[in-house]
């Protein structure tokens, strides 16, 4: 609402805040491409926009140490095992988008339920504003899994550039949330059997779907897989600040619980 003191109109607002951009830093996250697919705004509202909110907020070059400054609002949510959160340096972080991805029955869904409640593209601008109104309250965003409508919706080759791009767009919604806000994101992800595996001799010939958008996306990627009975294995597929390692974990009747010897 501190736009309307640099010219920005009340009803320019409300359209910005029915797609869910209500913060300032929102519209400094958003590019004018995007701004200009809101039905209303024009691209010399956009720019008008874009250049109020550049004087309410500095966005130039970020020291180290404002950096690291900013790193000390991020939060932990626990797993429920301790090993499990150990092995993620405290459990699943907020500003980040962290990513589980493994078989059936590898306790991606328990884990999703241990963490919280649950939460594609059309519901993102409705948690984002949803997250504004009441700041503070919602500390955790979970998509169970993140691959499961694209995979209906899109078929075959022909289709795939299409939905990468597609995929890119909520990625990138995604952890414009997660840092707008301070949220942890969680989503889960399915398997696929590389048909190619053989050729090349590969131990295990089933990787996560999602390509490389995804991969690059998520901050932190963790690998699921079954061990004996009701034991399930954690890997650190990859971690910007983790090292490769492991840790097991129970799903009990309660969710995700450490592993007893």
């Amino acid at each position: 609402d501190l736009l309307q003191k640099h010219g920005i109109n009340v009803a320019d607002i409300k359209k910005l805040k029915s797609v869910g951009i209500c913060t300032v830093k929102g519209i400094q996250m958003t590019t004018r491409k995007a701004l200009c697919n809101i039905k209303g705004l024009s691209e010399a509202k956009v720019e008008k926009i874009k250049e109020a909110a550049g004087k309410m907020l500095n966005v130039g070059f970020q020291t180290a140490f404002e950096y690291s400054t900013k790193r000390k609002q991020v939060f932990h949510i626990t797993t429920g095992s301790q090993e499990f959160d150990k092995l993620l340096g405290g459990g699943v972080e907020s500003m980040a988008i962290t990513e589980a991805f493994g078989e059936f029955r590898t306790g991606k869904t328990q884990l999703s339920h241990t963490l919280c409640g649950e939460h594609q593209m059309e519901l993102l601008d409705f948690v984002a504003a949803k997250f504004h109104e009441e700041g503070g309250v919602f500390k955790l965003l979970i998509i169970d899994s993140i691959m499961a409508l694209f995979r209906v919706d899109f078929s075959g080759r022909g289709e795939l550039a299409e939905r990468q791009q597609k995929l890119a767009q909520m990625l990138s919604r995604l952890q414009k949330i997660s840092e707008e806000y301070n949220v942890a994101v969680f989503v889960t992800n399915q398997m696929t059997a590389d048909p190619g595996a053989g050729m090349t001799f590969q131990a295990d010939p089933k990787k996560p779907i999602g390509g490389h958008i995804l991969a690059h996306a998520s901050t932190t990627r963790i690998s699921l897989r079954k061990g004996r009975g009701e034991m399930r294995i954690a890997k650190i597929f990859d971690s910007p600040d983790m090292p490769e390692n492991e840790a097991t974990f129970a799903i009990s009747g309660g969710g995700v619980t450490d592993a007893k010897e």
